[in-house]
């Protein structure tokens, strides 16, 4: 039989915690890189609207 780990997988992990199970940790990197993905995304959707806009006139 499997033994359950009881560790929740945490999203953010602050610097400070002593735990591997983490997805994003809270530093410098993870800000500039979550910054430009949502940049990336905002001009993406920018650019579907305009060209929306444009093809259907």
């Amino acid at each position: 039989m499997m033994t359950q780990n009881t560790q929740e997988t945490k999203f953010v992990k602050e610097s400070e915690e002593e735990t591997q199970l983490y997805i994003l940790q809270k530093n410098k990197k993870t800000k500039v890189g979550v910054t430009i993905l949502v940049a990336f995304l905002v001009v993406l959707v920018i650019g579907v609207v305009i060209s929306s806009v444009f093809f259907t006139n």
